[in-house]
């Protein structure tokens, strides 16, 4: 191959690589923004209330155990009874569970980030089926029990947003803070009436839970049979948790989603009697819900559009390097450099521009701005406005499907290999004539500016 070719096949190669180190402190600054935004959303959590998740409720019955201790006197050899307490608690999961949540979402801006806030309209409805004698099969008349309560566990209590009270067999009582259990963390609880443990009690409850949070909703199905339904205004729901919902309903305008769970799935009474002892990893993984986080923010784009930064610049510079070999033009090394500096200047634009006035419409103004400046330039480079305007719809042909590749989460693979493979089909079709060696003893001369040839 001639010399000189080789040559500015190296020189070409060589400004691909000085333009990795610009494409990479712009990838290191995208990385560095979106560490400054979450800060700021923790900030913003953190001053209102965090991710949410509802466990309960748990009926709570603590007791008093008379212990008889047979002990022999080593003197008279005789008998005689010691008796001591222990105490104790007994936890009783809903026979039946349901909650059905309206939920609302609102943006919380503190300078030009936003976090995205949830208010839960919850009402909590149920039953608890108690044994006689609270299935206590020995020993009952050395029990002593006092006032069972309710207990709920709330993760944030302070997204608590009305005063709660207890509908239970007619009678309203209020919720006070704290669950005083334990492994249920932080939450409310509410004192019931004394028990009449002779029988087999049904206890139906029913109380309004209004919640607000940030992140994710999540609600431990604690219910022999649970069903819960969640509805908000939140078009981009992420279902979380070790259950999906049976059925679901995604709109523009919002999702429905119902859940329904039984023992059977989800072994909850067994977990709890494990989380009493100590182990309490598998009732809190029992949990399901959604979460409101953006599933594809700015910064996220930001970062997924700049990996393709690099096939951008090649594809640039082998049309040039085809308008030379094609048309016999000459393109300066310096005139690839400043076309490769204007492509990766588009990738701080639209971080920059992101912030403020959203992806969609910064990814036009920047992709406009770039292609407009390069399609200038290349008109003058080229000696010809039809050349230059051919490659700056090229240009923007390819801007807009790495928009169609950085929306599509789930096919960005299949579009981004179908892209690849069509560019080459391309490059092929247009260079099946072409004679190669002749091209490398042909002597290129190169173009000299003349504003009026362009005019």
């Amino acid at each position: 191959m001639n010399k000189s070719l080789t040559i500015k096949l190296g020189a070409i190669a060589l400004l691909i690589l000085v333009l990795l180190v610009p494409l990479l402190m712009i990838d290191g600054m995208i990385d560095e923004r979106q560490q400054l935004r979450d800060g700021v959303l923790e900030d913003i959590a953190r001053s209102s209330s965090y991710s949410q998740q509802v466990s309960g409720p748990v009926m709570v019955v603590p007791y008093r155990k008379t212990i008889h201790i047979w002990k022999t006197n080593e003197k008279t050899n005789k008998r005689y009874e010691e008796l001591s307490e222990t105490r104790g608690r007994l936890y009783f999961l809903p026979e039946r569970f349901e909650l059905d949540g309206q939920v609302q979402t609102e943006l919380r801006a503190r300078g030009i980030y936003e976090a995205r806030l949830f208010h839960a309209d919850n009402r909590i409805n149920g039953h608890f089926s108690l044994p006689a004698q609270l299935g206590i099969k020995e020993d009952f008349a050395d029990y002593q029990f006092e006032a069972p309560f309710l207990a709920v566990g709330i993760s944030d209590i302070r997204g608590i947003e009305n005063a709660l009270k207890l509908e239970l067999g007619g009678q309203r009582l209020d919720f006070v803070p704290g669950t005083q259990v334990g492994w249920l963390g932080e939450g409310v609880r509410v004192t019931l009436p004394l028990l009449d443990t002779s029988k087999a009690t049904e206890l139906a409850f029913g109380f309004d839970l209004r919640l607000q949070g940030t992140g994710s909703l999540q609600v431990l199905p604690v219910g022999k049979t649970s069903s819960v339904t969640l509805a908000a205004n939140w078009p981009h729901p992420s279902f979380i948790g070790n259950f999906l919902p049976a059925k679901r309903e995604v709109t523009e305008a919002g999702f429905n989603a119902d859940w329904q769970t039984s023992f059977f799935s989800t072994n909850l009474q067994e977990a709890m009697n494990r989380c009493v002892t100590g182990d309490c990893e598998g009732f809190n993984g029992r949990s399901f819900g959604v979460s409101f986080i953006d599933p594809v923010d700015q910064y996220l784009k930001s970062d997924r559009a700049i990996k393709y930064a690099l096939l951008f610049i090649v594809l640039t510079f082998a049309g040039f390097f085809l308008f030379e070999v094609l048309k016999s033009l000459a393109v300066h090394p310096v005139q690839y450099a400043l076309v490769g500096v204007a492509l990766a200047f588009f990738y701080l634009l639209l971080l920059s521009v992101s912030e403020h006035i959203g992806f969609a419409l910064a990814y036009l103004l920047s992709a406009s701005g770039c292609v407009l400046l390069i399609g200038f330039y290349v008109c003058h480079v080229l000696h010809s406005v039809r050349h230059g305007l051919s490659f700056s719809a090229g240009l923007a042909a390819l801007y807009g499907l790495l928009y169609g590749l950085l929306s599509a989460e789930d096919y960005a693979l299949l579009m981004g290999s179908l892209l690849l493979f069509g560019l080459l089909g391309v490059f092929m079709v247009l260079t099946r004539k072409l004679d190669w060696y002749g091209i490398a003893q042909k002597r290129v001369e190169p173009l000299e500016f003349d504003l009026g040839a362009v005019q």
